[in-house]
């Protein structure tokens, strides 16, 4: 047998790894059961986010009995989308697939994404049909969705997570990005590309929590929002202006209101809440400003996207 790294790789897995010791052995040979029918020039390539379980020693485990598993460690928990970008620079495949590691992103529906991909198809986004998450955690998806689309001015399917694939022009143009603030699903929706669309089946997760807390959820929308769009600046130009009108003719109301009755006194209450209210609103636009300028201060850093500590079977 040829090594893996003087042949040809058709088709890569790229998965981040957070706490997922459990399901580890399974995901791989579900994963190699599946892609064995494609081909034998495949190649799995996971990325541990650091978590605080033997996630790596499973995965050094798998890897060392299976060549076509290359493996990287970062050196501190970057995040998933962060892990992602690291499994990306790794891989050679012509085709890259992501997907999540606990198994609700379901190995046997690769074959179906990879042949769509091969009717002329750049990006092919796997739908999930009916999510099995909380209804909380959907409930934050839906709303997180319907914000994202309207201030970025895009459209954004709920439905549709990380679980997908993509030829190796997406994957070139997409390592090129370098934003410290990652939005996987973003970054692809901007590069544009032929794209399309499968249903499939959404698993339940078999193994543990979802790592994604409401802290660390409204974290990812702030993020995604403040790197994908200037709306919220807009938002509160357009704001200003409105109060700036409205108070206009509250002035106007007020003269006619003294001249036509002198014995009426405004009293202090719409003054009183004008003033907090006037407050409350400057010291928000700041914050917005703030936000964005704290943003460019990461960016304008250079620093890399992630750092890796140990890898096996790779470069």
């Amino acid at each position: 047998m040829h090594d893996m790294s003087e042949r040809a790789v058709t088709i890569s897995v790229v998965i981040p790894v957070y706490q997922a010791e459990a399901c580890l052995h399974e995901l791989h040979e579900r994963l190699t059961s599946v892609l064995r029918t494609l081909g034998p020039d495949y190649e799995i390539v996971l990325v541990e986010d650091r978590g605080q379980d033997r996630s790596w020693e499973v995965i050094r485990e798998i890897a060392g009995k299976d060549p076509r598993v290359k493996a990287a460690r970062l050196s501190r928990n970057f995040g998933q989308h962060h892990a992602i970008a690291a499994g990306l620079d790794m891989c050679k495949g012509e085709w890259v697939v992501i997907m999540d590691c606990d198994l609700q992103d379901r190995p046997e529906e690769i074959p179906r994404l990879y042949e769509k991909a091969l009717s002329g198809h750049d990006i092919v986004l796997a739908r999930r049909a009916e999510r099995q998450d909380g209804v909380v955690k959907r409930l934050f998806s839906k709303t997180f969705y319907a914000v994202l689309s309207y201030l970025t001015e895009t459209r954004m399917d709920p439905s549709i997570g990380s679980f997908r694939i993509m030829s190796r022009k997406v994957v070139r143009e997409l390592s090129k990005m370098h934003e410290q603030t990652r939005f996987f699903g973003g970054l692809v929706n901007w590069l544009g590309f032929s794209s399309t669309t499968v249903d499939v089946e959404h698993a339940p997760r078999m193994h543990g929590k979802t790592s994604y807390n409401l802290k660390k959820l409204v974290r990812l929308a702030v993020g995604a929002i403040l790197a994908f769009s200037d709306k919220p600046l807009r938002l509160a130009v357009q704001l200003g202006f409105l109060i700036s009108f409205l108070s206009m003719c509250f002035g106007v109301y007020a003269v006619i209101t003294k001249l036509m009755h002198p014995s009426v006194q405004l009293g202090w209450t719409s003054l009183i809440v004008s003033i907090y209210f006037m407050g409350g609103l400057v010291i928000g636009v700041i914050g917005i400003c703030g936000l964005y300028i704290g943003k460019i201060f990461e960016e304008v850093k250079r620093r890399p996207l992630y750092v890796i500590d140990e890898k096996i079977n790779a470069d």
